[in-house]
């Protein structure tokens, strides 16, 4: 019964500490230092006592070994969740097409819209660079309606830095 306690304390706890680690390691790209270097001590802490247990008992099983690697595969799968539920990000959301229509119906769904002219490989081919600025909260619903209306679209999308005015949908 020692043996089931220790690998379940093992699995939680690994799960605690890494967790943190992932969440610490997004906050740290988002610039956040001093939030992050109070994390990474709490990390490094719960992880130095559980090792520590860990490697020092008198039980010698594999499921000891076990435990651990599930905790930390599931930690950082834990850690990645709250992560995207709990961080915001921002994305530029750019879409090449020639479907006009898609600019109206993205502007009636409360997008903002900046479209330029474009040329494409094709010079007699009137094209249009869509550019959307949006949250990650909308980012698989505007995938979706892009898809839906326009399945040849080119899209880019990338996690902006940092964003000054302009307007954002209201969820």
């Amino acid at each position: 019964m020692s043996l089931l306690f220790l690998c379940i304390k093992i699995f939680c706890v690994r799960i605690i500490d890494v967790s943190l680690g992932t969440f610490r390691t997004i906050i740290t790209v988002k610039g956040k230092s001093l939030y992050a270097s109070l994390i990474g001590f709490v990390e490094v802490f719960v992880w130095f006592i559980i090792v520590r247990e860990a490697l020092n008992t008198d039980v010698d099983s594999i499921w000891i070994a076990i435990s651990y690697s599930l905790g930390f595969a599931t930690g950082t799968y834990i850690g990645s969740f709250i992560s995207n539920k709990f961080i915001k990000s921002n994305f530029s959301f750019e879409i090449i097409t020639s479907n006009m229509e898609l600019v109206n119906i993205l502007r009636n769904k409360g997008y903002a819209v900046t479209v330029f002219n474009v040329k494409g490989k094709d010079d007699q081919n009137d094209k249009y660079m869509l550019l959307l600025e949006i949250d990650n909260n909308a980012l698989n619903n505007l995938r979706n309606i892009v898809k839906k209306i326009d399945k040849q679209a080119f899209v880019i999308v990338t996690e902006t830095k940092f964003v000054q005015n302009g307007y954002f949908r209201a969820l």
